[in-house]
């Protein structure tokens, strides 16, 4: 269809109600659902975000999308809903339209994040790209760009054009590690340089960014009053930001000019997702006065930008033990009006590096149990060095299973799947079963590694397999739905 065909068809959509957006789309594709959210007001041409098209009753092509990709029965409708109320967001954006369009929140699958990025001490953009791609086939569902080292602007571009993924990032990485490099003091950093650079990032093709607007003189008056932490702090973006502020006496430009960044978010329609950079870096450190300080801001912060059209969600905790996620994510909720909470991690023990990608797949299968929307996976690498290909790889891994476990709890009526695995591992349908599995060529690969002399059976039991001996004491028993075709 051409441009012009295009054109005409928005300015007819601008003209009358319509409830189904999509009804009108033909051959435009993306570009005709991107054009179609423009709204023209006092001769400015503004696109509407998705939370701001839901409220108006109007179901996207990328709530549809995800009502599709969900399934479990999830309507266009119930998604448009969920937006409205600020309880899913869609990372999408009009310069990608290739990219995948994925929803976080109320009712939906626990998304997985993998985050890649150079250092100081390795900058490798090839690598970054590799394991962009790496995430990517390993099914992550979103990815950051967390990049400190080298051509920060390259190495966004080249990760941006390598995959689908929606893709994230902190811009405060980007504007301190230019600002010590031209003044050799990120505390020189100028206020109105970072909002810039937020621009610049979204027009490239950021979908969303985490920001630290939560952290402000309070949150920082608490950490002196309660006399500092076992675990210190731990985020980059959180600890420069306290740094600059205290070095230039100043409020957090980004808390004090909230609505500025919330402006810049709307015009890319990206979700804004609150950074907890006061977030404990050490199980006797959780939930203390100044995380919940920064917690308690960021909620109010959620409410304010959802009011304002922006799509909001909000980060936690950190290091966490097990007993008090549930209460960790029920504060979130309540205190943010039910906001899409993004979980990094969380760690529910310090001690655990060399495989803290098991220690916070623990933590995150509990997380998503009670509540959690976004999972930011954590490698074999954490606490010890800049991942490689392969601890992207066993990070993803381990977080998509620790999402599945929880989800399994989460949404009882989504087990189908499980139970078909175990009818097909009963019954020793190998041809079946491996499929059906989330890591089909890993569970292959150890099979064929030690090949049994019976078929039916594997190496772990060889001639004594319950499965098999089972079976034959019981199959003319089997009824209902525990029957296999």
């Amino acid at each position: 269809m051409s441009q012009k065909t295009c054109r005409k068809k928005i300015k007819e959509f601008l003209s009358v109600e319509v409830r189904i957006a999509s009804e009108i789309n033909s051959d435009c594709g993306t570009d005709f659902f991107y054009a179609q959210t423009v709204h023209k007001k006092k001769g400015i041409e503004i696109m509407k975000t998705q939370i701001e098209l839901a409220r108006e009753g109007l179901i996207t092509e990328a709530m549809t999308k995800v009502a599709t990709a969900e399934g479990f029965g999830l309507t266009p409708e119930t998604i448009r809903q969920r937006v409205a109320e600020g309880h899913i967001v869609i990372a999408v954006h009009p310069n990608r339209p290739e990219q995948k369009v994925v929803g976080i929140g109320k009712g939906l699958r626990t998304k997985v994040n993998a985050s890649i990025g150079t250092s100081s001490d390795i900058s490798d953009i090839e690598l970054e790209v590799r394991k962009a791609q790496v995430a990517e086939a390993e099914q992550a569902d979103t990815l950051m760009e967390l990049s400190t080292g080298g051509d920060l602007n390259l190495v966004r571009q080249r990760v941006l054009a390598a995959c689908n993924l929606p893709v994230g990032n902190v811009p405060l990485y980007q504007a301190f590690s230019e600002a010590s490099r031209k003044y050799h003091n990120p505390n020189k950093l100028d206020s109105e340089y970072l909002f810039d650079l937020i621009e610049r990032q979204l027009a490239d093709g950021i979908s969303f960014m985490a920001i630290h607007c939560g952290i402000n003189r309070f949150s920082i008056e608490r950490l002196r009053k309660q006399g500092y932490r076992y675990g210190g702090l731990v985020s980059k973006g959180g600890t420069f930001m306290v740094s600059w502020m205290e070095y230039n006496n100043r409020e957090n430009p980004l808390y004090e000019q909230f609505d500025r960044v919330c402006t810049l978010m709307k015009k890319y329609d990206a979700v804004l997702s609150l950074g907890n950079g006061i977030r404990a870096g050490a199980i006797h450190d959780s939930h203390d006065r100044a995380q919940m300080a920064e917690m308690v801001i960021n909620c109010e912060l959620a409410e304010i930008g959802r009011d304002m059209g922006c799509q909001m969600m909000v980060e936690g905790p950190g290091h966490v033990p097990l007993d008090e996620i549930e209460g960790n994510i029920m504060l979130e909720k309540r205190m943010s009006g039910g906001a899409p909470y993004y979980v990094l991690g969380p760690l529910p023990a310090d001690s655990g590096a060399g495989y803290d990608h098991i220690t916070a797949a623990i933590g995150a299968a509990s997380s998503a149990r009670f509540g959690a929307d976004l999972i930011c996976y954590i490698t074999p690498a954490e606490h010890l060095a800049l991942p490689n290909e392969d601890d992207v790889r066993e990070g993803v891994r381990a977080t998509r299973l620790a999402a599945r476990i929880g989800d399994i709890a989460k949404y009882p009526e989504r087990r189908e799947l499980e139970k078909k695995v175990a009818l097909s591992r009963r019954d020793t349908n190998w041809k079946e079963h491996f499929p059906l599995l989330m890591f089909p060529e890993k569970a292959l690969e150890v099979r064929n590694s030690r090949t049994p002399e019976n078929n039916s059976t594997c190496t772990m039991c060889g001639d004594f397999c319950a499965m098999e001996r089972g079976l034959s004491l019981f199959a003319k028993d089997i009824t209902g739905d525990k029957k296999t075709s």
